[in-house]
């Protein structure tokens, strides 16, 4: 049981939920919302595996970059963690994992009924965006500011681009080399793009990097915004 592909979407103001594991864990909070009608919809497919105090397990994997996927699963009696946040609804409990609370703030977990039956969706729009705090790394913040930053901008133009490797070399100092996909792969803008763009902010929020340079195959020119 799984839904992702996790898009922007318009939300009701939802309750905060809060856990007590136990008393030395910090209080965990989520605004993740399960609609009703999905509530029902999990409640009946909960109620057919013919098993007590079955729940489910919703997490992120990759969180943070751009293959995040959000995912739901059937949470065995005991198999929660002690770290997980618990929702109780009235005919069964939720975990999210605790990994995954930040990356599913104002997501939204819905049912819509249709001719065929019905779609469960699942809407997260920040499990895309890395989180990162004052102790986060280099490739962290890197990932940040493309992902929150650049590229919402490349998305214009049908681009993007993501970070491969790092490398530190002596004399040289550290280089992030990046790939361009979308619209970006084979523009003829794409030098402009990087020199101009994306390696001047890279810099100035990210001084330890040295150079930027990109590792893409741009004969490739079937996508590419300018040819």
């Amino acid at each position: 049981m799984s839904e992702h592909n996790p898009t922007d979407t318009q939300v009701d103001p939802a309750v905060d939920y809060e856990s007590a594991l136990d008393t030395e864990q910090a209080e965990v909070k989520s605004n993740i919302t399960i609609t009703e009608a999905a509530q029902g919809y999990l409640a009946e497919l909960l109620a057919k595996q013919g098993t007590e105090g079955i729940g489910v397990r919703i997490f992120v994997e990759h969180p943070g970059t751009p293959r995040a996927e959000c995912c739901m699963a059937y949470n065995q009696p005991g198999e929660e963690d002690s770290a997980d946040l618990k929702l109780t609804y009235d005919d069964f409990a939720a975990f999210i994992e605790a990994a995954s609370v930040p990356y599913l703030e104002d997501a939204v977990i819905d049912y819509n009924k249709d001719r065929f039956g019905g779609q469960l969706t699942f809407r997260a729009p920040n499990s895309k965006v890395p989180k990162v705090g004052a102790d986060a790394s280099v490739e962290e913040r890197i990932n940040y500011v493309l992902q929150s930053e650049i590229n919402p901008s490349l998305a214009a133009h049908g681009g993007d681009v993501q970070l491969l490797e790092l490398i530190e070399e002596e004399g040289v100092g550290l280089t992030a080399v990046l790939k361009f996909g979308g619209g970006c792969q084979g523009c003829s803008a794409v030098d402009m793009t990087l020199r101009q763009g994306v390696e001047v902010q890279l810099k100035q929020q990210i001084p330890e990097l040295t150079q930027v340079i990109d590792d893409t195959d741009h004969t490739r020119t079937e996508n590419a915004y300018y040819k």
